[in-house]
């Protein structure tokens, strides 16, 4: 795991493996990376949003709840996106098959889930206020 994390701050370790690539698949990677951190400040930002603007749910701490799941979600979608940017460099520079992820997968049930979830507060919110 330290060598993992290791890659990531040093680039001449990177630099160090295989050869040089078609420099537009490192730069696609990049940009894939930066989609991913993306979407990681917008969880973070939803997480935000979530703890200072959404009114007082039917359930106690529902708010909180969802802030700090937001916040955490969007901070562990950063750090997966360095650790499958440098694993994804790594392979391109070796010539090997691009390692394969589920966490695309998992993340969108993650936010399936949040928003039923979200659907089912709303919905016992609107019935208990009439």
């Amino acid at each position: 795991m330290w060598q993992a994390i290791r890659r990531w701050f040093d680039p001449s370790d990177l630099n160090s493996v295989g050869s040089t690539p078609d420099y537009r698949f490192s730069l696609a990677n990049e940009r894939t990376f930066l989609a991913w951190l993306r979407t990681g400040l917008a969880l973070i930002a939803g997480g935000l949003a979530a703890a200072q603007f959404l009114p007082p749910m039917p359930l106690r701490h529902l708010r909180e709840v969802i802030a700090v799941a937001l916040l955490l979600l969007g901070g562990t979608v950063a750090v997966r996106a360095v650790d499958h940017w440098s694993r994804t460099e790594r392979a391109i520079r070796l010539g090997e098959q691009l390692p394969a992820s589920r966490f695309p997968a998992v993340l969108a049930l993650i936010v399936a889930a949040g928003a039923l979830l979200l659907v089912v507060a709303v919905l016992v919110k609107g019935a208990n206020g009439r």
